[in-house]
């Protein structure tokens, strides 16, 4: 008699449980191919509103909606089975209340079926954060470099290099953790500083250009894969992925230009 093998999914409380232990893998995921794939090796499967940037070739996030994320959290969901998928809050979607932010998130757990959220904003979304978590919301948290901040910040600079705001960013991991974040995200925080953090809140960080003693990585999927011809500093690319597909279209154009379709002579042969 054989026997089914139910897979679970990885929940929040077992990613919090793993501050100072295995390393937490996290990866971008925008749709259910990639998904399948990745679901295979990541902890954490990011539904983040790069996908404004990577998918629809937007100049920041800031265009992103609720509708595209959970359009797109749907699939992400669709596409694994074991991997939590963390879905990103988009600009204007949680800023305005708590009240206002629980609406929102709510909704995108209910239609998406995600484990968690993430919101970006350190001590001014602290309150809007325990109001999440209190009414079972998982929140992942975001400080550092946050995107949906560009404009405040002057675009897309590494922060901490002043040592006079330090104490500023420890203030923002802190009050993220204070509130009930179970993880959070260290974005483009010098290395000195992003190691400190995670040493001195309970929480497990995830960095993204951070520092080696955090205690996992996220990274963009695309990034890491080869598709951006322009990847970040801190980028390590892992395949070529859009060299092959370069080569793969070429090679279809060449045969098609040529009269050479693959599989026209077996296909629809008349008997």
């Amino acid at each position: 008699m054989s026997q089914e093998i139910v897979i679970r999914r990885v929940t929040a409380p077992e990613i919090r449980a793993r501050k100072g232990g295995e390393p937490i893998v996290a990866l971008t995921s925008y749709h259910a191919h990639t998904a399948r794939i990745v679901d295979n090796h990541a902890d954490i499967l990011l539904v983040g509103d790069s996908l404004g940037m990577v998918l629809y070739a937007m100049e920041s996030t800031l265009g992103v909606s609720l509708d595209m994320m959970i359009m797109h959290g749907k699939a992400v969901v669709r596409g694994s089975k074991r991997g939590m998928v963390v879905v990103d809050m988009p600009f204007g979607s949680y800023e305005e209340s708590p009240a206002a932010a629980f609406r929102n998130a709510a909704r995108v757990m209910q239609e998406t079926g995600c484990g968690a959220i993430k919101i970006e904003g350190g001590v001014r979304m602290a309150e809007t954060i325990r109001f999440l978590s209190e009414r079972g919301i998982p929140v992942m948290a975001h400080i550092g470099l946050t995107p949906q901040s560009i404009n405040t910040l002057g675009g897309f600079k590494t922060q901490g290099r002043d040592t006079a705001l330090w104490p500023l960013i420890k203030a923002d991991a802190k009050a993220v953790s204070d509130a009930g974040a179970f993880s959070v995200v260290l974005e483009g925080i010098v290395e000195p500083l992003a190691a400190e953090i995670s040493r001195e809140i309970p929480i497990p960080t995830i960095g993204i250009g951070g520092s080696k003693e955090c205690d996992g990585q996220i990274l963009v999927l695309e990034d890491m894969l080869g598709y951006n011809p322009r990847p970040p500093k801190f980028v390590k690319v892992y395949g070529t992925v859009g060299a092959g597909i370069d080569a793969a279209v070429k090679a279809y154009a060449e045969d098609v230009r040529a009269r050479t379709f693959p599989g026209d002579e077996n296909v629809y042969l008349l008997k």
